[in-house]
């Protein structure tokens, strides 16, 4: 069978498109530069920290965080540990495998093998804007494997034979991350034996066609400081825009864009700027910040809106950019919610930030009202200020439901975890979760969460400060 190629187009480096001393148009007041900074900051953040990963995992082959490269699988064979930076917020009960799709020149076909039926896994497939498109794996397919096309814009062939379902990504340049469930330390070399199963093949190979033409080579601009946080983003922005192609419900907001010189492929030089422009960026980015700052405090930290509003398609988010946003700055590559429910504990149960150098913590569940998984549960503490994981005696990141034969409980049947940077003593440490000396958050994940989640008919448990 023959491929049917997609339609190519020139992509260059980020070195070209600053090559020259002039902006792309920037034809808006100062006033309308502001709001238009505020919208672009909010919308761009997500895909440039996407970026930030991209480069780390699959550019950077001598960086500590190197994966593999472009469509080929790169795993991790242990838990996450806080020598792990690649990216926030990282869950450790499930050993991570990852790929990085480029989709320009053909398709890709992720295998994957039978997995017994207690385990969870699933491939994640996000697109540069960082929307899920799609799930393969326990919920979604099963655990019987399978052969799984993933398509880009571009391409317009037929379904081959021997592949389970054709998955199609917005953008050219995709994410595939892997999770597999991780049962105890004892149960590494299963979980490996499991991502020795898991394979990338080019559509052509899968074909035997050898026809097909390298798609040409990417110059990718090497990340620098504060390249989030400053007009600096929306060079990286505009690099990354041209792998995705402009989509009918964004016409009006990309219009906008282009009036500060944000376009697909074209130069963004922040030294070109005159002190207006620059300050008008930067006021917006300020207000951007401050957005999410009020929405994180009066939203996100009191659970009136959940994990499962932040992440997921398009279709979901419905254009939603501060929604993306959040996401992206609190835990990026989160989960949709029919994948998991992600619960934060960032406040107490009085409203104050989580902080152990001030108070230690408790967190009880009544008898029966741990938290409802079709899958597993865990708990996972983070220092406030790295957004990683915390170092600690135990060696111990998290509690979760695998763990349930180990700690102890009340006398009731409750079970009450103790949050807190010291030990609790001994005859508590097996339900000790460490926290670091100063802020931290907590993320409790429910991965394939039952509907008394969604609906709240569970309720979540608050921490309860106990003073020093």
């Amino acid at each position: 069978m023959k491929i049917q190629r997609p339609m190519r187009y020139a992509l260059i480096g980020l070195s070209a498109l600053i090559c020259h001393s002039a902006l792309a148009d920037f034809t808006a007041t100062p006033t309308e530069a502001r709001a238009i900074a505020k919208e672009a900051y909010l919308y761009g953040f997500p895909i440039v920290e996407m970026y930030k990963t991209l480069y780390t995992q699959a550019v950077d082959k001598s960086g500590p965080n190197f994966k593999a490269p472009f469509n080929q699988i790169g795993n991790t064979a242990m838990v996450f540990t806080p020598k792990d930076t690649a990216f926030v917020t990282p869950n450790s009960d499930t050993p991570y495998s990852f790929v990085w799709l480029d989709l320009r020149a053909e398709p890709v076909v992720l295998t994957l093998p039978p997995v017994e039926s207690n385990r969870y896994y699933s491939v994640q497939l996000i697109d540069l804007y960082t929307q899920n498109f799609d799930y393969l794996g326990t919920r979604t397919t099963g655990n019987k494997g399978g052969n799984f096309l993933i398509a880009g814009p571009h391409w317009s062939g037929k379904t081959p034979a021997k592949i389970d379902r054709v998955v199609r990504s917005e953008s050219d340049i995709a994410y595939a991350l892997y999770r597999t469930q991780l049962f105890s330390t004892e149960d590494l070399s299963a979980v490996k034996k499991i991502q020795q199963g898991y394979s990338v093949t080019p559509l052509s190979k899968f074909l035997g066609d050898s026809s097909v033409k390298q798609a040409s080579p990417i110059e990718w601009p090497k990340p620098e400081p504060q390249m989030s946080e400053t007009p600096d983003l929306f060079r990286y922005l505009n690099f990354m825009l041209a792998f995705a192609p402009a989509q009918g419900s964004e016409k009006d907001v990309l219009k906008r864009f282009a009036t500060i010189g944000i376009e697909a492929g074209q130069p963004f030089d922040p030294n070109a700027l005159n002190t207006e422009q620059r300050q008008a960026l930067e006021a917006g980015i300020a207000d951007g910040k401050a957005e999410f700052a009020e929405f994180k405090k009066t939203k996100v930290d009191t659970h009136k809106v959940s994990s499962g509003d932040l992440f997921g398609t398009r279709q979901h988010l419905k254009n939603n950019y501060l929604y993306r946003y959040a996401g992206a700055n609190m835990g990026i590559f989160g989960n949709s919610a029919d994948e998991a429910a992600y619960l934060g504990y960032f406040v107490d149960n009085q409203g104050r930030p989580a902080d152990a150098s001030k108070h230690d913590y408790t967190l009880h569940f009544n008898k029966g009202a741990l938290p409802p998984a079709n899958a597993f549960w865990s708990l996972t503490m983070y220092d406030g200020a790295t957004k990683l994981l915390v170092d600690n005696p135990l060696n111990r990141y998290l509690i979760n439901s695998r763990m349930l034969p180990q700690l102890k409980l009340d006398a009731d049947g409750g079970l009450t975890l103790y949050v807190q940077n010291a030990s609790p003593g001994k005859d508590k440490e097996s339900n000790w979760l460490p926290a670091p000396k100063g802020p931290f958050y907590g993320v409790l994940r429910i991965y394939l969460p039952k509907p008394e989640v969604a609906n709240g008919q569970w309720k979540l448990p608050l921490l309860t400060p106990v003073d020093l």
